[in-house]
């Protein structure tokens, strides 16, 4: 059960990766917009989300977006697909949002993964913008693609969550569906860390506390 679990609330990449580190599931919550977006991705029918750092990061912690890239084209080839990029900035070029991608995009060519598209991070309308169906979908973003990066260097066990309408879902049902998949992940990780990407942004704390009742109620 969960309720016999811990169940924490932390922020940023540091407490990523230090839940990652005791044996947590790992939860990203970056409401505006990278677990949105890629929530959204899942709608659409998304065979996998990831989160990578972009080329630079002042992150106090050890991140590797080549890992990320070789781990995206892995589960590209096991399902024969191709992979989508969403990155920043919002608004610009795609040009712009692959400079910031470069040692993900070194990663993927080390696995022979296939980049579909590039398409801005912009949350429940981004699907809108390229066919994610049955695509690895990968979020590229300075906070929750960052903390991301952070965890997956320590456990493989890291997931997102939201609160906010996406593609497919309102009201009550993105934050439903991130609890009942923390819950589906659990296994016999030591317990779930709710990390908001950035302790400056209040949406993805109350959102991060927000999950962790749900779970905390759970019974």
């Amino acid at each position: 059960m969960v309720r016999s679990k811990r169940i924490i609330v932390s922020s940023d990449a540091s407490g990523a990766w230090q839940a990652a580190r005791e044996g947590m599931l790992v939860m990203i919550v970056d409401v505006i917009d990278m677990s949105t977006t890629l929530e959204s991705a899942l709608d659409a029918g998304a065979y996998a989300v990831l989160g990578s750092s972009p080329d630079f990061s002042n992150a106090p912690v050890k991140l590797a977006p080549e890992r990320i890239g070789q781990e995206a084209s892995k589960l590209a080839r096991e399902y024969g697909t191709s992979i989508v990029l969403v990155a920043e900035p919002r608004i610009g070029s795609d040009q712009e949002r692959l400079a910031r991608c470069s040692k993900l995009i070194r990663g993927i060519e080390q696995g022979n993964g296939v980049i579909e598209a590039v398409v801005p991070n912009i949350g429940a309308e981004t699907p809108k913008l390229a066919n994610m169906k049955q695509k690895v979908v990968v979020a590229v973003t300075d906070t929750g693609g960052v903390a991301f990066d952070a965890a997956f260097q320590e456990s493989p066990l890291v997931i997102t969550g939201t609160i906010a309408r996406t593609l497919g879902q309102k009201g009550m049902q993105p934050a439903l569906t991130a609890a009942r998949r923390a819950r589906e992940r659990l296994g016999e990780a030591e317990g779930i860390a709710l990390i908001a990407a950035s302790r400056n942004s209040l949406e993805d704390i109350l959102a991060a506390q927000f999950i962790a009742n749900l779970l905390l109620n759970d019974n």
